[in-house]
């Protein structure tokens, strides 16, 4: 080979490694400037969940909020706001009847004395005021409560007896659901409860009622009604008439049985 030969490769060789140090000295720097950027996103997205973890702790929640929003009423209702639901005959004396959706012992009574009550009311003997609460919710951050006394509004606004119906409904074995679940907030679920009433089944303005929160200003509105009472009533099912409570026993307890609950009623309508 050549002197000149040689210088020329060993020209060409150095020329290749120095375009090779180029091309490394670009990656370098690239890769560097991405890190950088993922640093400053990660930064920016760390101080933007701060802020939106901030923002969301210190927003009211969706129920709270409800508490000074104008009210929608029902249709059958009176009073301010609506809150005063009366079913029965005008002539008749009234029973006021104070419950939570998610209460067990509201099921229980419901599922034992219910229909002796309903025929109660068909026939005269008394009429009902009912005062609906949610302080179970409160116990356990839940929404159920307030969100199926929503959907009973939808369903008073259909008629008292689809009201009654899916009332019964909702308190029944196989719908009312365990303390601990809070499956009343969901709309789904409360619909398909509504499919087994039928003057709710497929009722199209009932399920956009529910789905809608159309009645969810008044069930906060009723549920203030519930904790503002005068009658001296801090649990469910509580029973008032002639403002005096209803109990079965000397500790207070509510009538649980049908027999008790003739007996609790049959004198207070004497009084």
């Amino acid at each position: 080979m050549s002197k000149r030969n040689t210088q020329a490769a060993k020209t060409a060789a150095r020329e290749r490694l120095r375009q090779e140090r180029e091309r490394q000295a670009k990656r370098a720097k690239a890769k560097r400037q991405i890190i950088v950027a993922g640093a400053i996103v990660a930064v920016l997205a760390a101080a933007g969940g701060i802020g939106y973890a901030v923002v969301q702790a210190n927003k009211p929640s969706y129920w709270a909020g409800l508490k000074d929003a104008k009210v929608v009423a029902p249709a059958h209702t009176t009073g301010p706001n609506g809150t005063t639901v009366v079913i029965g005959k005008s002539s008749a004396k009234t029973l006021k009847v104070y419950e939570d959706p998610r209460c067990p012992i509201c099921a229980q009574f419901e599922q034992t004395v219910g229909s002796t009550v309903t025929k109660d009311i068909d026939s005269g003997k008394f009429k009902i005021q009912y005062i609906g609460g949610t302080f179970i919710d409160d116990k356990d951050n839940g929404q159920g409560s307030k969100n199926a006394l929503s959907a009973l509004g939808a369903a008073l606004n259909v008629s008292d007896d689809a009201f009654l119906a899916y009332k019964t409904a909702l308190y029944s074995t196989k719908w009312h659901p365990d303390e601990t679940t809070d499956k009343f907030k969901d709309d789904s679920y409360l619909i398909k409860v509504a499919q087994t009433v039928p003057a709710l089944k497929d009722n199209t303005k009932f399920q956009d009622a529910v789905k809608k929160g159309t009645y969810d200003a008044w069930a906060m509105a009723m549920s203030k009604t519930f904790d503002d009472n005068k009658d001296g009533v801090t649990g469910t099912p509580s029973f008032v008439m002639n403002g005096k409570m209803l109990t079965a026993d000397s500790q207070g307890n509510p009538p649980m049985t049908v027999e008790q609950f003739n007996q609790v009623v049959d004198a207070a309508l004497k009084a």
